[in-house]
C-alpha cells in the first residue's frame, strides 16, 4: 500500500487536468466581474449623459424665465439616455453658487440595476448615481453683433481684408454656417461665437469657436430715438466739392432731412435726427465731429413709414466722428429705428478715417468695407446681418476700454 501511494505520488500524468479544475472557479469569476464592470461602466456613462443634458436643460430654462424642473423631466423623458426608471426621489435638483457663473443648475440621478454575476452573491442590487453642473459663463467681449435669429448667415469676412478687431464675434444666426470667412479673408477676433454652427477655417486664425451658444440680447434695445418736430420739410444738409458747411456750434437735438456731402462739413456735439433721409459722403467729403450722434427715424409713426440709413460712405472720403461719451447715446455713433426694413449701409474708407463708436442698424445688413487702412475706435457693429470685405485693412482698436458699454456674451457649459 505504502508502495502505491509512493508511485502515486510520483506519478504526474493528469497534472494539467486537476491544475485547471482547481482554477476554474477563479476564471469564471474573474470573467463574470469583468462582465459586470462593463455592464457598470456602460449604465454609468448613459447615467452621466443624461445628468449631464438634463443639467443644461436646466439652466436654459432658468435663463428662459421657464420652469426648470419641467425641463429636465421632459429632457429626461426624451433623451432616453438611462432606459431605465430613476429611484424614488431622483433627479435631485439644486442651485449651487458658481465663483464667475450664473443661473447655475445641479442634477443628481440614481438608478438600481442588477448584476448578472455580482447579483448572485448581493441582497440587493447596486445603486448607481450621476450628477452634473451646468451652468453660463461669460465668453468675452465683443464689438460685432448680428442680430440675425434665422437660417441666414449672420457674419460675413471675405475679400482680401485683414480684420483686426481686438475684440469677439456673436450671432444669433441658427445656420449651420452662422459665421464664415472666405476669399483671402484674414479674421483677428476671438472669440468667435454663434447660436448656430461655425466652420473651422484657417481665416478665423486660431480664434476660439463657441458655436451653439445662448443667443445675444440686443444690447440697444432699451434706446429709443429723441423726441422731435417733423422736419421733412428742413434742407438737407448739402454742399459740392470744395464748399465747407461749418455746423460746429450745433447742440441739444437737430432735426434734418438728410446729410450728402461732397465738400466739407464741421457737425457740433449734438443729436442729428434725420427724418426719413439718408447720410452719404462723396469721395472727396471731408466730415467731423467730436461727441455727435446721427439718427435714422422719421416723424410719420407708421410702420411703413420710410426710415433712411447710411447710403454710401466713399472709400475716398475723410470721416472723422466721434459718439457722445455720455447721456442717452453714449457710446453711440449711428443709430437706426427698429421700425426700419431690410437695406444696406455702406461704409467704406481709407486710412485718414477715424470713426469711433456704435454703428446700430438692427434691421439692416452693415457693410465695413476697407480699402486702405480703415480705423476705427471703440466701435461697436451692431447689425441685423454684419459683413467686413475689401482690399485692405479693417481695424478697430479700443485700448481704454468700453466701459459701461461693454458687450458681453455667455455661453451655457458643464462646470462640474
Amino acid at each position: 500500500m505504502i508502495k502505491f501511494f509512493r508511485k502515486l505520488w510520483r506519478d504526474r500524468r493528469g497534472n494539467a487536468l486537476v491544475i485547471a479544475a482547481a482554477a476554474l472557479p477563479l476564471v469564471i469569476g474573474s470573467a463574470g466581474l469583468a462582465s459586470d464592470t462593463i455592464q457598470w461602466v456602460l449604465w454609468k456613462r448613459q447615467l452621466q449623459r443624461a445628468a449631464d443634458s438634463a443639467a443644461i436643460a436646466g439652466v436654459y430654462a432658468e435663463m428662459q424665465s421657464q420652469t426648470v424642473n419641467t425641463a429636465i423631466t421632459t429632457d429626461l423623458g426624451k433623451n432616453q439616455n438611462t432606459g431605465i426608471t430613476l429611484q424614488t426621489g431622483y433627479p435631485q435638483i439644486t442651485y449651487p453658487t458658481i465663483t464667475n457663473a450664473t443661473n447655475a443648475v445641479k442634477v443628481a440621478l440614481a438608478v438600481q440595476r442588477p448584476l448578472g454575476f455580482s447579483g448572485v452573491f448581493l441582497s440587493s442590487a447596486p445603486i448607481i448615481k450621476a450628477e452634473a453642473t451646468a451652468a453660463t459663463v461669460q465668453t468675452g467681449v465683443y464689438c460685432v453683433v448680428s442680430l440675425e435669429n434665422t437660417s441666414a448667415t449672420g457674419i460675413t469676412a471675405t475679400g482680401n481684408s485683414d480684420i483686426n478687431l481686438g475684440c469677439g464675434m456673436i450671432t444669433n444666426s441658427t445656420s449651420l454656417n452662422a459665421a464664415i470667412a472666405t476669399g483671402s479673408s484674414s479674421v483677428d477676433a476671438t472669440p468667435i461665437a454663434a447660436v448656430g454652427d461655425i466652420q473651422d477655417s484657417t481665416h478665423w486664425n486660431g480664434a476660439e469657436l463657441l458655436p451653439f451658444t445662448v443667443a445675444e440680447k440686443d444690447p440697444f434695445i432699451d434706446i429709443n430715438p429723441p423726441s422731435f418736430t417733423g422736419c421733412q420739410s428742413s434742407p438737407v444738409i448739402s454742399n459740392n466739392p470744395h464748399d465747407v458747411t461749418d455746423r460746429s456750434t450745433d447742440t441739444g437735438v437737430q432735426c434734418i432731412s438728410g446729410i450728402n456731402v461732397n465738400g466739407t462739413l464741421k457737425l457740433g456735439s449734438a443729436t442729428y435726427v434725420i427724418d426719413g433721409g439718408s447720410f452719404s459722403a462723396g469721395s472727396q467729403a471731408e466730415v467731423s465731429c467730436t461727441h455727435c450722434t446721427i439718427i435714422f427715424t422719421n416723424s410719420n409713426s407708421s410702420t411703413t413709414a420710410t426710415i433712411g440709413n447710411i447710403s454710401n460712405i466713399n472709400g475716398g472720403a475723410k470721416i472723422v466722428m466721434s459718439a457722445p461719451d455720455s447721456g442717452t447715446y453714449d457710446g453711440i455713433l449711428f443709430y437706426q429705428d427698429r421700425r426700419a426694413t431690410s437695406g444696406t449701409n455702406s461704409v467704406n474708407g481709407n486710412s485718414s478715417s477715424v470713426m469711433t463708436g456704435a454703428f446700430y442698424f438692427p434691421n439692416q445688413l452693415l457693410d465695413i468695407n476697407g480699402t486702405s487702412n480703415l480705423q476705427f475706435t471703440c466701435a461697436q457693429f451692431v447689425a441685423r446681418t454684419i459683413t467686413f470685405s475689401g482690399n485692405g485693412s479693417i481695424n478697430n482698436t479700443c485700448t481704454g476700454g468700453y466701459g459701461d458699454d461693454t458687450i458681453t456674451g455667455n455661453h451655457v457649459r458643464l462646470v462640474a
